[in-house]
């Protein structure tokens, strides 16, 4: 069923109607430990030119707050970079974490981190990660019972494909220790997971692949070690993805839902050379759209059942991106990429799923 017509869906919006700058991507959501809900993006002319920034709003008194620049890539006088893929984050305790990258490609990007101990209204000055730790590369981590926090991330190389790996630190962010990669380009192609527990203490990874499927691994050792990666039987474009285990134990997905594989001949949709973003030529309608967008729920991580369509609406750049989190009154909170132009938000009820 349609997000216009879904019961479930409580709330449907733009974060900001103008902003100053003609392409926004890559939304991040956050409920702070006061309570307040945060968005972020990247923004600026376009995808990798040196102009975008990241930027914060905040919902209060029943609307967004217009975005504010809170990090760029400027290195000095005469060099900048741009930013990408924001990265909110509330530890159990310790101040609010802002990851983003910074670098001409995600090939060669590296991971910033900035913190916030008055709930995002100020920030401390951007501190770089150590060496070949990015932090969450798009989607949230999640913090362990004992206050570990496991970082879904990946690398883009052309030697050695697209991996996936997890980042964890037990001082939130002093120090760092990588797990992985934990797949193969002969197997698959993945980036950008997402991380799901489950109630008998397994965690689970959802990633975006080439291959045009959504891949699993998963951990009994809290995240020290992964199985194999495999295919959930899940299909969507070459696009983002995020999930989210809800109060209740069951597992939610917003993805590009496709019912079923992309036929053999489907060309892959054009890209930009370092396949950053979609072609100015625009993109087909197949497999590699991204639309429609959708949210399944499942009940164990294996079996998935689609619930609602958010956006099906044909669009140039489509519905990609998304975020997604549950904030204690029980609501989802969904943010994407509208047709690279705004950020929508999404509120559901999932009593109502």
């Amino acid at each position: 069923m349609r997000a216009s017509t879904h019961p479930a869906v409580v709330r449907s919006e733009f974060i900001y109607d103008t902003g100053p700058y003609p392409s926004v991507h890559a939304s991040t959501l956050v409920e702070t430990t006061e309570g307040d809900l945060l968005a972020a993006w990247f923004g600026g002319t376009n995808e990798k030119n040196p102009d975008v920034c990241i930027y914060l709003a905040r919902y209060e008194n029943g609307r967004w707050s217009p975005g504010v620049q809170v990090a760029d890539g400027v290195q000095h006088a005469d060099k900048r970079y741009p930013t990408w893929n924001p990265v909110l984050f509330q530890p159990k305790d310790g101040p609010l974490m802002l990851f983003y990258k910074v670098g001409p490609s995600p090939q060669t990007w590296w991971g910033m981190l900035i913190t916030s101990a008055d709930g995002g209204r100020t920030w401390s000055e951007p501190r770089r990660l150590p060496e070949d730790v990015l932090g969450p590369v798009k989607n949230k981590p999640v913090q362990l019972a004992d206050g570990t926090i496991l970082a879904p991330s990946s690398t883009e190389s052309k030697a050695d494909g697209w991996r996936i790996h997890v980042e964890m630190t037990r001082d939130l962010g002093k120090t760092w220790r990588i797990i992985g990669p934990l797949n193969t380009k002969e197997a698959f192609n993945a980036i950008q997971p997402s991380i799901l527990t489950h109630e008998d203490g397994r965690l689970q990874m959802l990633s975006r692949t080439k291959e045009m499927i959504v891949a699993t691994n998963w951990s009994s050792d809290n995240g020290l070690t992964w199985t194999k990666m495999a295919a959930t039987g899940l299909f969507m474009p070459n696009s983002g993805s995020d999930a989210v285990t809800l109060a209740d134990g069951r597992q939610l997905l917003v993805y590009n839902w496709r019912s079923g594989p992309a036929p053999k001949e489907t060309p892959k949709v054009e890209r930009n050379a370092d396949e950053t973003g979609p072609s100015k030529k625009g993109t087909r309608a197949d497999y590699g759209v991204r639309y429609p967008l959708n949210v399944s729920i499942s009940p164990d991580g294996e079996n998935w059942d689609m619930k609602v369509t958010l956006e099906d609406e044909p669009k140039p750049h489509g519905y990609a991106y998304p975020a997604v989190i549950q904030t204690k009154d029980g609501l989802i909170h969904i943010s994407y990429t509208w047709n690279r132009e705004k950020i929508k938000h999404v509120v559901i009820d999932p009593a109502k799923l």
